[in-house]
């Protein structure tokens, strides 16, 4: 495919075009002289049906500092576990993201891109000749399909001792059921060490479906999944929560948060269930 074929087709034509609404923020972010991050392929990456899908599904709101917050939580925390031993990196539904040539990577890590074949086509045109800074890998697979997924977790967990799984903004387009099986798909490989991903409250979840619900149904994308057990729903599944970092106050920290937020910043606030709630954060689970 063509980018001029993908800019062409409709709005959002499935779950992969949420990628470039992604990619626009990271872009904007990019752009300010303050930017908490530099992410250089992100404008090319979003294209002008990003800026018309950030533009048609905010509706005029501020919604940035979310998608800003989740990307500076998720660098730090990947710089962290590989500092920490982790060597393989493992991205699945890994969109448009662009970490692996714009942050400092050692030159021999694994890092396996996972996701759905036009997507990855799409991505390798834009980024044509461009370095990744270390061994990255691109796998074409439709990761709703157990079966395929299974034979390449196993295949990937024999070639790491403490693997690092992504899962960035994936989780909350799967219903639980859906999450359930992943979960323990995940915990089967004995490297498979710890899991990085993004969690909203079922409060969260109200609210979304509720302002941007119909465009994503359209899509064949809507939102499905925020459990009300928080963090502590993968228990079951074989992954400990090591670490949860909340959007809010992260944002508030970093001064992204909008002004009519910033109150709600202040109170106080516990990692677990947050009820109706609106409540968003990046969590690192570990193997039990």
């Amino acid at each position: 495919m063509s980018s001029q074929d993908y800019n062409t087709s409709p709005l959002l034509r499935n779950i992969s075009d949420t990628a470039r609404w992604a990619a626009l923020y990271r872009a904007r972010e990019t752009e300010r002289p303050d930017a908490l991050f530099r992410d250089p392929f992100a404008r090319r990456l979003a294209g002008e049906r990003g800026e018309e899908i950030a533009r048609t599904l905010a509706g005029g709101k501020d919604r940035a500092w979310p998608w800003v917050v989740r990307t500076c939580l998720f660098d730090q925390f990947i710089a962290s576990e590989l500092a920490a031993g982790a060597d393989l990196v493992v991205n699945l539904a890994a969109g448009l993201d662009a970490r692996p040539y714009r942050l400092d990577l050692p030159a021999s890590l694994p890092w396996i891109e996972v996701d759905l074949p036009e997507i990855l086509a799409y991505k390798e045109e834009i980024l044509g000749d461009a370095q990744p800074r270390c061994a990255l890998e691109r796998v074409r697979l439709d990761l709703g399909s157990a079966g395929a997924r299974r034979e390449l977790f196993e295949r990937l967990g024999a070639r790491g001792h403490k693997a690092l799984i992504i899962t960035e903004g994936f989780l909350t387009y799967l219903a639980p059921e859906e999450v359930t099986a992943l979960a323990r798909d995940l915990a089967a490989p004995a490297s498979f060490q710890r899991w990085l991903l993004d969690i909203g409250s079922p409060g969260l979840l109200k609210m979304l479906q509720r302002e941007m619900g119909a465009h994503l149904s359209q899509a064949g994308a809507p939102f499905k999944f925020g459990p009300k057990e928080g963090p502590e729903f993968f228990k079951p599944c074989g992954w400990q929560p090591a670490a949860v970092r909340s959007y809010l106050q992260t944002a508030a920290r970093l001064k992204r948060l909008p002004l009519f937020l910033r109150l709600m910043a202040l109170l106080p606030e516990s990692s677990g269930a947050q009820g109706s709630r609106p409540w968003a954060a990046a969590c690192l689970l570990a193997k039990e």
